[in-house]
């Protein structure tokens, strides 16, 4: 499997809450930053990026249907640009537009550098992260 198969697999993974899917797709120090400066923003360690996931299965029922406009890869670096049309648990709809920054060592990803629309974040799911914990909702930062 290549890279960019490898950051389709745990986007899939990400978005039907199977943290045992995007574990297999982790190195064991990987971690996230979700870039911005909202309080949904902060670095996340592989043990809370898991967690996350885990909370999504029950947050975001519908999974986040990501329709992926594009992925390019180059070196250890692949970037997928891509939107999300879900409906979350409260029912609120959550459609947002991402770009994920995946840095890889061989077949393993070590860094994910998220950025989308923190703001729309912080407003729709992250009181139901909060509510599944702190760190979730905020980071381990």
């Amino acid at each position: 499997m290549d890279r960019k198969e490898i950051a389709l697999k745990f986007l899939q993974a990400m978005s039907e809450g199977d943290a045992a899917g995007q574990a297999a797709c982790l190195a064991p120090d990987a971690f996230t930053v979700t870039k911005g400066f909202a309080q949904v923003s902060g670095q996340r360690t592989r043990e809370t990026m898991l967690a996350t996931v885990e909370a999504f299965k029950e947050i975001v029922p519908t999974g986040f249907r990501p329709s992926v406009e594009r992925v390019i890869a180059e070196g250890d670096t692949v970037v997928v640009q891509w939107e999300g049309n879900a409906v979350l648990s409260n029912g609120v709809p959550y459609g947002n537009q991402y770009v994920f920054i995946l840095s890889f060592e061989g077949d393993k990803i070590t860094r994910l550098d998220e950025y989308f629309c923190t703001a729309l974040a912080d407003r729709t799911i992250l009181p139901l992260l909060a509510a599944k914990g702190a760190e979730l909702a905020h980071g381990d930062s």
